[in-house]
Parts: structure tokens; sequence; C-alpha cells
């Protein structure tokens, strides 16, 4: 039965490797049309091992026999968002070219849409795919702030920090890791995280108007996370109140 098992599950862990495969070769081939410098190639390697490894691990324990369509598309996201982040560590001796930059970026922002319509299409909706799905687009953010906060300021790097600095803080008060109800408003701050931040970093647009996009940016998501924590206390609090003894009245006869 063991044999069968491992035998079952190595499809799985075949296709995160091949992804890690397809990652170095963007690399090579963004490296070859730029002339991408040490820090670039290190980081971008340094991320396809990382995804490789981190997701060979979830995989392992989540025991899924099959990676699924919507996990291919992830996984085909976060291969951009490698690039990107090679891009974005070589631009701190040599700026990268626009066009590969935004193209790389807008394409994988498109697919953040694609990958969660595959799942609920295909019926093969997972908490490790939702998970994926999420980290990858966390750490869009953060790449894209870090690029971003070179022109505008250190202030910057607060949108792409902000989602970690929630997950630091839910180790100090579990009430944070509470499931939130579903919102529209929140899906929407999220994805334009992303567009903005791009619209900033493409640097098309006068210094005040991306200083005034990406302070809208912070604004929403300070919002967004704010209500967030309010809902998530409130709740906490009702659920840990005390309750409240019932009182019995006695009718005493006259």
């Amino acid at each position: 039965m063991a044999l069968n098992n491992s035998y079952d599950a190595r499809p799985v862990h075949q296709e995160t490797a091949v992804g890690a495969g397809v990652q170095i070769l963007l690399l090579a081939l963004i490296g070859t049309a730029i002339g991408m410098g040490p820090a670039g190639w290190l980081t971008g390697l340094a991320f396809a091992v990382a995804t490789w490894a981190v997701l060979s691990r979830a995989l392992h324990r989540s025991g899924l026999r099959s990676f699924g369509a919507a996990n291919r598309v992830t996984l085909g996201r976060a291969t951009l968002v490698g690039g990107v982040t090679a891009l974005v560590a070589d631009s701190f001796q040599d700026a990268p070219p626009v066009t590969l930059f935004v193209g790389l970026t807008a394409v994988a922002l498109v697919l953040d849409g694609v990958d969660g319509k595959v799942a609920r299409r295909t019926g093969t909706s997972t908490p490790l795919g939702a998970r994926f799905d999420m980290e990858v687009d966390a750490f869009l953010i953060l790449v894209l702030s870090v690029y971003v906060s070179m022109a505008m300021g250190p202030w910057v790097l607060l949108i792409g920090g902000m989602r970690y600095v929630f997950v630091a803080a839910a180790r100090v008060w579990p009430w944070l890791t509470a499931p939130l109800p579903p919102s529209t408003a929140r899906k929407t701050v999220a994805a334009l995280q992303g567009v903005l931040l791009l619209v900033a970093g493409a640097a098309l647009l006068p210094h005040a108007v991306n200083a005034g996009v990406v302070a809208l940016a912070l604004g929403l998501l300070v919002w967004s996370f704010g209500r967030d924590v309010l809902w998530l206390w409130r709740t906490s609090r009702v659920a840990t109140a005390p309750a409240v003894p019932e009182v019995r009245r006695e009718l005493v006869a006259g």
C-alpha cells in the first residue's frame, strides 16, 4: 500500500519540478535579453528553489493525488512572479526595460483572476490551492512595493509588508486566524494593489501623480485590513464573553 501511495504521488511532485525548470528557463531568457547581473540571477534562482521546496512539502502534507488545472495556472503565475522578482533585484544596479517589467507583471495580474475560475469550473478547489494563490499574490505585491519604494520612499513598503505583519500578529493574537466572511470589497482592494503599484512602477505618469496612486493603494489597504481586524476582534469578544446565567422567577402564591 505504501509503495502504491508513493507511486501515485510522484506525478504531482514532478509537476513542481517542471515548474522550477520553467522558472530557470525564463530566467535564462531574461538574462540573455537584458544581460541580467548576479543579483537578479541569484534572487531568481533562490525564488525557484524556494517555491519548489515549499510547494513540494505542502503537496506531500496535503496528500493530493492530482495537481489540478487551477494549480498549474497558479504555478505559471508564480513563474512570472519569479521573473519579476529577478528584474527588481537586478534593478538595484540597472533599471529593467519598462516593457519587459510591465509585460510580465501585467500577465501575472491577469492570471490572478483565471486560476480561481478554473478551480470552480473543474470542481478542484482545495485549501492548498487557495493558500498557494494567496501566497503568490502577497509576494508579488511585496516585490512591486520594493520596486516602487526605490522611487517613492520606504513608506511604500507598508503595502507589501502589511499582510506579513498581519500573519506575524496572528501568532501573538490567535483570534486573528479566525475565518473571515466573504467580501467583494476585500477582493477588489486586493486586486487593485497590484494594478496601482504597476501603474506607479511603470513611471509613465508624473511623479506627483504616481505618489497619489500609491497613496490611494495604501489607504485602501489600511481600510480593508482595519475593517477585517475590527470584525475579528468583535467576533472574538462575543465568542469569549461569559454566559449570563438565566434567572428563574419563582411565583409565590399569596
